[in-house]
């Protein structure tokens, strides 16, 4: 290990600067919750600042949540959008992505439309939006992105604010040091975080070669002037610069947080989930640790200074991108109150620290891990491991752990591609000899909304998947379009294929059955439904115009292979080229990995909740969650939900968690203190996200998005019904509820 990169060790990378060392001298031991966020109202994208997806409404509680009536219904007609949207309320109003994915301001209690801002230029941000007041509130503004561009409405009239950037836009194309003309969708589906007159926010660049970097980014919510640019790939000069290539900067995207932000308000520290830096499955191009992706990174929040960081994944072959919040606890920890930070990964580990100076509670050692066989890879000889609390995910796939609900032939199979695959652990290296198996896989551990946390007893509650992924890595020409031997339409389409296909079907169109077997109205029915794991791309995501390029792409192949004796042109060259000096492109094959009629290979459970007491690292109780339809059909229960759902629990203090399961359009409400069911119900929809509690005139309510999604029935999925998307809102009857105040 060169000296240059063993600095980046986590034990070494926790330096902190005399402001930093002050505040823990003079930080007050106080539970998260006096930070100025009650948790009893829903104005912030899950729940609160520092994204605990808790409230502290108890009007629904373990006596009466078995009377729970659904009170109203707001459809949300239009395309299937691939989003799973989290109401805010404030003063009584919601507000929400609606018909045809214009924004809306509803009643609260009723769901009466107050206004709609139309809105034609694509999808709005997809999981939340962000709300900001002045003092007096008498300005009070939405801010979302539609386009990769930055908008804000005035809340009370739905009217857009014009003196916000150019003409009330913002481009977040610009100012991530690439030519914003090459640069497609870069805005975030997950909100940011608004500290006092700033909008902090991280993005979603893609991850393919190419793709621009993660800058997080601070703007004034008044004007929409950038106030602060961190920069998580380093520049030259910058801390974490020789982690990385030297004029990595110049090439490599990624390390952003697509995930969710979290800010202890009382410090101004804002915690950022980032990402991997490109392309995720090989680095061959960005040799060293690559800060600061994989990393857990504290800031300050007015100002983008690095407080301090960890990184829990060196140099990325996995795909392992953090997304979960880091949840804000105060625990008692060693006979004291520490005010911490947990974070639950795809690794299926939970890392905490003491949230002011990064300082893992429990040991996290670095260990030996496989070495890559991959041409000009060096996989990073050591990874972290922490030593408590316990992972909540399987992290090995071997024969042992074969479904056993396939059929004795398919089992056999299976069981054959495990046994001759590599499966060596949660770090097992992608491979050209052959398959690798990743467990948990990278649609497995903890997701975006997947953990709450309750700040008045130091619990964590973590909805975990066992999805193991098989990857084979393929050596493909670079990814570039042959100007000579195809139309304009076909390198349109090949560059959407690029950007939106490339990552689950590999350079070689695996598994894609058009135009062979299906004609184009097929083709875009298909695409508009999603299909299995593939999800639905609305006209938002991809337009009419969009489809029939990809289309033509896929009719004319050759129009993706490089011409040797003909230069591309040299937009498609600057935006698809291989990065400099490297001799070999590699892509995946594969996905979660999945036996006949779509169930994993893997035995179940595939879902669970996993409930932490953080202020001994104990886990207090697991369970399923979710089921496999077409299992429970035939009595097999308690298997968990077989596809992934970015989604995740709200635990209350009324003694429930809720949540929602879109594979079987279940809603759970769970015993926090035991995991026992106590509630449920089944919608017409798809539930997805997180859900929002709120109180309006005394009465509290509990509010779900649900989308139709792939309206094909499968072992996996139970379809929802048409015309069911919208948004689904329960509550107690209102003689119940008024006896409860």
């Amino acid at each position: 290990m060169s000296k240059r990169n063993a600095r980046l060790l986590p034990q070494l990378c926790l330096v902190m600067g005399l402001a930093v060392l002050a505040v823990v001298l003079t930080a007050e031991k106080t539970p998260a919750n006096s930070q100025g966020a009650a948790y009893s109202s829903w104005s912030d994208y899950g729940g609160s600042p520092d994204s605990m997806q808790y409230s502290s409404l108890k009007q629904i509680n373990k006596s009466n949540v078995d009377q729970l009536k659904q009170a109203w219904f707001v459809p949300a007609p239009g395309p299937v959008g691939r989003f799973s949207f989290n109401p805010l309320v404030v003063d009584n109003v919601m507000y929400v992505v609606g018909k045809d994915m214009g924004i809306y301001a509803l009643d609260a209690a009723t769901g009466k439309q107050i206004w709609a801002h139309a809105n034609s230029e694509g999808q709005p941000t997809n999981r939340g939006f962000n709300f900001w007041s002045s003092q007096d509130g008498k300005d009070q503004r939405l801010i979302f992105a539609v386009d990769s561009y930055m908008q804000e409405l005035d809340a009370k009239t739905g009217k857009p604010i014009l003196s916000f950037g150019t003409n009330g836009r913002v481009n977040l194309r610009e100012g991530v040091g690439r030519d914003p003309a090459t640069i497609g969708d870069i805005q975030n589906g997950t909100p940011g975080r608004v500290f006092e007159n700033l909008i902090i926010l991280g993005s979603a660049p893609g991850e393919m070669y190419n793709s621009p970097p993660g800058d997080l980014r601070a703007y004034d919510v008044h004007t929409g002037k950038i106030v602060w640019t961190f920069h998580t790939v380093p520049h030259p000069g910058e801390f974490g610069y020789d982690t990385m290539p030297p004029d990595a900067w110049k090439y490599i995207g990624g390390n952003n947080t697509w995930g969710e932000i979290s800010l202890d308000v009382k410090r101004g520290i804002a915690y950022f989930p980032i990402g991997s830096p490109t392309y995720d499955l090989y680095g061959a191009d960005r040799k060293g640790a690559d800060l600061f992706g994989n990393t857990l990174l504290a800031l300050d929040a007015r100002t983008g200074k690095r407080l301090w960081h960890y990184q829990i994944v060196h140099h990325d072959l996995w795909d392992y991108d953090p997304t979960a919040a880091p949840k804000l606890l105060t625990i008692r920890h060693d006979g004291k109150m520490v005010d911490a930070v947990a974070l639950a990964g795809k690794t299926g580990f939970l890392y905490v620290f003491d949230r002011v100076t990064g300082k893992p509670l429990w040991p996290i050692e670095e260990r030996p891990v496989p070495k890559s066989d991959m041409p000009d890879e060096e996989s990073w000889p050591t990874q972290p491991f922490p030593t408590y609390p316990k992972p909540f995910s399987r992290q090995i796939f071997t024969v042992n752990d074969v479904n056993p609900y396939l059929s004795p032939t398919e089992k056999a199979r299976i069981h054959d591609i495990v046994a001759n695959a590599k499966s060596e652990g949660i770090f097992t290296p992608v491979t050209v000899k052959g398959n690798q198996i990743s467990a948990p896989g990278e649609m497995g551990g903890a997701n975006q909304g997947s953990t709450a946390a309750d700040p008045t007893t130091g619990m964590m509650y973590v909805k975990a998947y066992d999805l193991p992924t098989i990857h084979a890595m393929t050596q493909t020409q670079p990814v570039r379009a042959n100007a000579a031997a195809a139309s304009p339409l076909e390198q349109r389409g090949y560059a959407l294929y690029s950007k939106t296909c490339i990552g689950c079907h590999g350079p070689n169109r695996d598994r894609i059955t058009y135009p062979a077997s299906i004609d184009f109205a097929r083709f875009t029915t298909v695409l508009r439904s999603g299909n299995g794991e593939m999800p639905a791309f609305s006209e938002t995501a991809l337009k009419p115009a969009d489809v029939e390029a990809l289309a033509a792409y896929l009719k004319n192949p050759a129009a993706g292979e490089a011409a040797p004796e003909k230069k591309p042109t040299q937009k498609a060259s600057a935006v698809f080229a291989p990065p400099p000096g490297q001799t070999r492109f590699y892509g995946p094959f594969g996905n979660i990995f999945r036996a006949e009629n779509s169930l994993p290979a893997f035995s179940p459970p595939w879902s669970s909740i996993v409930a932490y007491d953080l202020n001994d690292g104990s886990i207090k109780w697991r369970r399923p969650i979710g089921t496999t339809p077409g299992l429970a059909e035939v009595g097999i229960v308690d298997t968990g939900s077989s596809l992934p759902n970015r989604n995740g629990p709200v635990a209350t203090a009324g003694g429930l968690l809720i949540i929602a399961s879109s594979a079987d359009r279940m809603i759970q409400v769970l015993d926090k203190d035991t995991g026992k069911t106590i509630w449920e119900t089944k919608l017409d929809a798809n539930p997805d996200g997180i859900p929002a509690v709120y109180e309006v005139g005394g009465r509290q309510y509990i509010a779900f998005y649900a989308t139709e999604g792939n309206r094909k029935k499968t072992l996996s999925h139970d379809p929802a019904k048409p015309g069911s998307q919208g948004y689904y809102v329960f509550a107690l009857p209102q003689n119940v509820a008024k006896s409860q105040r």
